[in-house]
């Protein structure tokens, strides 16, 4: 073809040359209603469950309710482009989403569109959003843990690869805090993190955004925002996209951590496309297939045994209750889905205590089997310390002076309550709770004040360095190897005498509180060692 030939008769051309000139069958139906998202569409009578749908203007979505007459549409897109009496086809295929390394440090929506203004994101491979879970041959035994770098985790509800781990608690507890400390804290470890907001304020999840910037890894990470202004079929199907991007990971071998905020919204969202469609309602107005909705969900996380490769997907769901509400539907289908429960309560929040982890409600079925041997030889009776703390300082605040065995007790349970709280956003380190345990073991932390212990909590990162790189004929604390085998006694000691200075400055620096023990939380104000913790994004 010769140079001075049209453009334009070299695309018509082009265009021929890749048209298949055959006759083609296409179904196509009518939309009778529209309203919220959700279309009644009639005459697709061959449309499969969850099949995309395409609209005459170009809009998409998925068929979710399949009567004798009609079809409910889900809508992917904005439904105000949509009328009554546009054209629906239906295109054989269901939801897919784009995986891979490709969306490693994006902001995404459910589809996999980018969010963040960096440009388009290139992926050669597509996987539906619903995928069958492992089956039981296919898994392995959860025995590595997860580390979450917050204390009250680590040593009290130890969580493992493959766990399905719930966070619940009232509205601003902290539930959103503590899932994004865990993802911080997989800064150095090989795990790949990805955060589905579901329903969040755009101001939240940008919080939760600048946080896993400026703290974390985000370049290991991947966060899915649907947000309250986005479409219900967006928000449905967010949580099981984000699954299905963290499955690539699992099945290639590598470890992924997923956190979803919140199920309690997606299952709102759930009901409200249930009653648009005209399903029948049950408790709190939710269907009978809500269970069902979640079970299917969390059943993905998994890890894999070593013929599939040994990968791993832990899934970090949260939950929001009203007034403690516990024994509300949607928690206590999640409670009876999840292998286990960490319950934040509002109360402690508001006492200062944050994570405001209720150690008497919280549980992980997993325990001490994934816990670093290293660390559960420090914490040792810890949980059973503290509780015990907890019901003497309840019978010590009707008065009386105590006697000094009691009053022993008291002080090293307000230690350890102490220890448990931590600011926002600052994980420790395995070697910075094994230090801490330690000295709390050996009886060094008794005479410090809240305020000491926050001072002593700041200088023991650097302290544990310096302490790795000066002493090289000592067995390092710091080696990975600790996490497997265990600290041997003089390490323990040589630990604990690296410990000593700074225990003697933080006292210095702080002096030891004069008030009586027990009390300080009794007229429900907040510690002053807490004026630096957590707050809730969520």
């Amino acid at each position: 073809m010769s140079a001075d030939t049209p453009a334009w008769r070299v695309n018509a051309q082009d265009t021929l040359q890749h048209t298949t000139l055959a006759p083609q069958t296409e179904h196509r139906g009518r939309v009778e209603e529209i309203g919220d998202g959700v279309a009644m569409i009639s005459g697709l009578e061959n449309v499969g469950l969850e099949e995309v749908l395409q609209f005459s203007g170009g809009q998409v979505g998925f068929a979710q309710v399949l009567n004798d007459d009609s079809i409910g549409c889900v809508l992917l897109d904005t439904s105000t482009a949509v009328q009554a009496g546009d054209t629906v086809r239906g295109t054989g295929d269901v939801v897919k989403v784009p995986v891979g390394d490709a969306l490693l440090g994006r902001v995404i929506d459910p589809l996999g569109r980018p969010l963040d203004g960096k440009g388009e994101i290139v992926t050669t491979q597509t996987l539906p959003i619903e995928r069958p879970a492992p089956s039981i041959i296919e898994r392995d035994l959860v025995t590595e843990p997860v580390q979450t770098g917050i204390i009250a985790v680590d040593t009290l509800f130890a969580l493992g690869r493959g766990q399905r781990e719930l966070i619940v608690g009232d509205h601003a507890t902290g539930k959103t805090t503590l899932a994004i400390d865990t993802m911080i804290a997989q800064r150095s470890s090989d795990m790949i993190c990805l955060y589905v907001a579901v329903g969040q304020k755009t101001s939240s999840v940008r919080r939760a955004i600048y946080a896993l910037t400026s703290q974390g890894n985000f370049a290991r990470c991947i966060v899915m925002v649907a947000g309250s202004a986005s479409a219900p079929g967006l928000q449905w199907i967010a949580p099981y996209a984000g699954m299905t991007m963290a499955e690539h990971f699992r099945d290639t071998g590598q470890h992924a951590l997923i956190v979803i905020d919140d199920l309690s919204k997606h299952a709102a969202t759930h009901r409200e496309i249930a009653l648009l469609t005209r399903q029948s309602p049950g408790r709190e107005a939710y269907p009978g297939d809500v269970f069902y909705l979640h079970a299917r969900l969390l059943e993905r996380a998994a890890k894999l045994s070593p013929a599939k490769g040994g990968g791993s997907l832990t899934a970090l769901p949260i939950a929001e209750t009203d007034s403690g509400n516990l024994s509300a539907y949607i928690p206590t289908n999640l409670i009876s889905i999840t292998d286990g429960q960490i319950v934040l309560d509002a109360a402690l929040f508001h006492q200062g205590q944050k994570p405001a982890v209720d150690v008497g409600l919280s549980v992980s079925r997993v325990g001490g089997k994934t816990q670093a041997p290293v660390l559960r030889k420090a914490a040792g009776t810890l949980r059973l310390d503290y509780a015990q703390f907890l019901e003497l300082e309840v019978f010590t605040r009707f008065g009386g002076m105590p006697d000094g065995h009691v009053r022993d007790q008291l002080r090293r349970g307000e230690c350890i309550r102490a220890i448990l709280r931590q600011p926002q956003h600052q994980p420790l380190r395995l070697i910075d709770e094994v230090a801490l345990l330690s000295a709390l073991h050996a009886g060094l932390l008794d005479t410090l004040s809240p305020p000491a212990l926050a001072s002593l909590r700041a200088a023991l990162p650097d302290a544990l360095d310096r302490e790795a790189q000066t002493d090289r004929s000592l067995q390092s604390p710091c080696s990975p190897a600790l996490a497997e085998g265990g600290m041997q006694d003089d390490t323990r000691d040589a630990l604990l005498n690296m410990m000593k200075p700074l225990i003697t400055a933080a006292v210095q620096g702080n002096p030891p509180d004069t008030g009586p023990p027990g009390g300080h939380e009794s007229d429900g104000k907040a510690n002053p060692g807490a004026a630096s913790t957590s707050e809730d994004i969520s």
